[in-house]
């Protein structure tokens, strides 16, 4: 597997460095034993306060991390406003949820996606009592360097698990894209101009931009959802929150009239296996997804004034779509992230006890 240029993710176990297989520019480093910790903490309905959730509640291997749902679900007696982004190669990103409103730092992300009330509802004090409470939990803390579980400790074991999961086989880093995707390639690079958004190896520049999007009207036609859309304005102090009926995007970050309604770029990788599409989901195919750019985006004031219409014929269209699936690799539905109870080894980690914090 080849994401653009070659370098491998240093693990850091006993002292010794280990090369994964490949992944893109620039490698991360990771605690194996830590990243062991937090696959099982990312399988563990006890996250969420009334232990009805996990992590991969919403981030489902087998979609690329993703639920496959329009809107994502939430914690009891809520529903969210905007679709489960993929997980494949976040540990590479530049910035955090649709909004972009968390920066890099994947512990703080953890720390609202456990918390927030319309996620996983979870006190922390609470948290950390059930790990300490779990046998299992205690000597896998110890085995990566803690002296018991705590919940920064397990907010840090979750950040390196996810940067596990990177994209692997995908036909453009192996070189075996079809003679449809590489005239795709092409019309993505050029008349299309796709990449002057979607660049470099994720296929995203982590910046937010207004392409015009339409609103999903689930997200206040359903009452559960609309209650946290509107828990979430009221926090960050949008401006007559009851009476909005559009998602302002990155406007939360600073306020600023000219973000309204601008969404983070997402990456293109895996997107094969994470329809539906957009921040909130409103379009089901890439075949949708191609022709709402090929009409030059939707109306909006402020839509992003790169976007324009492109004329393009059908055979360009299904030329565009093969290269957009040449960015998928394999599933992530294998043992590798499918944590069971009992598949528990701490013969996986050469010398576990080593292992430095």
């Amino acid at each position: 597997m080849r994401i653009g240029i070659v370098s491998c993710v240093v693990v850091l176990l006993g002292g010794t460095a280990i090369a994964q297989d490949v992944t893109p520019e620039p490698g991360l480093e990771l605690n194996a034993a830590r990243a062991e910790l937090g696959k099982r903490l990312f399988y563990d309905t006890r996250l969420s306060g009334d232990t009805s959730l996990s992590c991969a509640s919403c981030h489902q291997p087998d979609k690329a991390f993703t639920d496959g749902a329009a809107l994502s679900a939430a914690y009891t007696g809520a529903a969210h406003f905007r679709n489960t982004p993929t997980l494949a190669n976040a540990g590479f990103r530049d910035a955090w949820l649709h909004d972009g409103r968390l920066g890099t730092n994947l512990n703080d992300v953890a720390r609202e996606m456990i918390t927030e009330t319309y996620l996983m509802n979870m006190d922390m004090r609470i948290m950390q009592e059930r790990l300490k409470q779990d046998p299992i939990y205690v000597e896998m803390f110890a085995t990566a360097g803690m002296s018991e579980p705590s919940n920064g400790g397990a907010r840090n074991a979750l950040m390196d698990f996810v940067k596990t999961i990177q994209s692997r086989n995908a036909p453009i880093d192996t070189g075996e894209m079809s003679a449809a995707a590489q005239r795709g390639q092409g019309i993505f690079e050029g008349k299309g101009g796709c990449a002057s958004c979607h660049a470099g190896v994720r296929f995203t520049d982590d910046r937010p931009h207004n392409t015009g999007v339409p609103n999903n009207p689930e997200i206040w036609t359903d009452a559960e959802r609309h209650s946290a859309f509107v828990t979430y304005a009221k926090f960050f102090g949008v401006p007559n929150y009851m009476n909005l009926r559009e998602d302002l995007g990155a406007y939360v970050r600073n306020r600023r009239d000219g973000t309204r309604r601008s969404f983070l770029t997402p990456t293109l990788r895996e997107l094969t296996w994470t329809a539906p599409y957009m921040h909130n989901g409103i379009f089901a195919t890439l075949e949708e997804v191609v022709d709402f750019y090929d009409a030059g985006g939707g109306d909006d004031p402020l839509k992003d004034e790169s976007l324009r219409p492109l004329g393009l014929v059908p055979s360009e269209k299904d030329d565009l779509i093969a290269f957009l699936e040449s960015l998928s690799g394999d599933s992530f539905d294998t043992e590798a992230y499918v944590w069971r109870e009992d598949d528990y080894d701490y013969s996986l980690i050469e010398n576990w006890r080593d292992v430095p914090n």
